[in-house]
């Protein structure tokens, strides 16, 4: 019974952090998508034009879209943590180590595959933290 109780808690705990993850992933691509001008001057100082906007936003809502499907979920985890690599490596690219883009990238990757995690034993057998 306890160890049921463990398992539930585990993919609920898996379920929250995977829907954080999507929902900021969806307001990001949203801004990208129907906003860009909020994010002008973000775009300038990484060095990508305002045109690319739609593209980087459209990448953003397939991730997203991948990640929240269970039978797509690892390939939306991996492409999604290529896509924050990138963006952690253009902040890197103008100085900015330790900003809060790179650190919101980083707590992004890392929830969305701690969510998968607790939330996907196909994961948590490749990845056996505990024995």
């Amino acid at each position: 019974m306890t160890e049921t109780l463990a398992v539930q808690r585990a993919l609920w705990a898996g379920r929250i952090m995977s829907a954080l993850v999507v929902i900021a992933l969806l307001a990001d691509a949203a801004i990208q998508l129907f906003a860009p001008a909020q994010i002008a001057s973000l775009l300038q100082e990484t060095g990508f034009a305002m045109n690319l906007t739609h593209v980087v936003g459209s990448i953003i809502l397939v991730c997203a879209i991948l990640y929240a499907i269970p039978a797509t979920a690892v390939l939306g985890a991996i492409l999604l943590t290529g896509f924050l690599g990138g963006a952690i490596c253009a902040h890197v690219r103008i100085g900015e180590l330790g900003s809060p883009p790179e650190i919101i990238s980083l707590l992004l990757g890392a929830m969305a595959w701690g969510g998968l995690y607790a939330r996907d034993p196909r994961i948590r057998a490749i990845l056996p933290f505990l024995r």
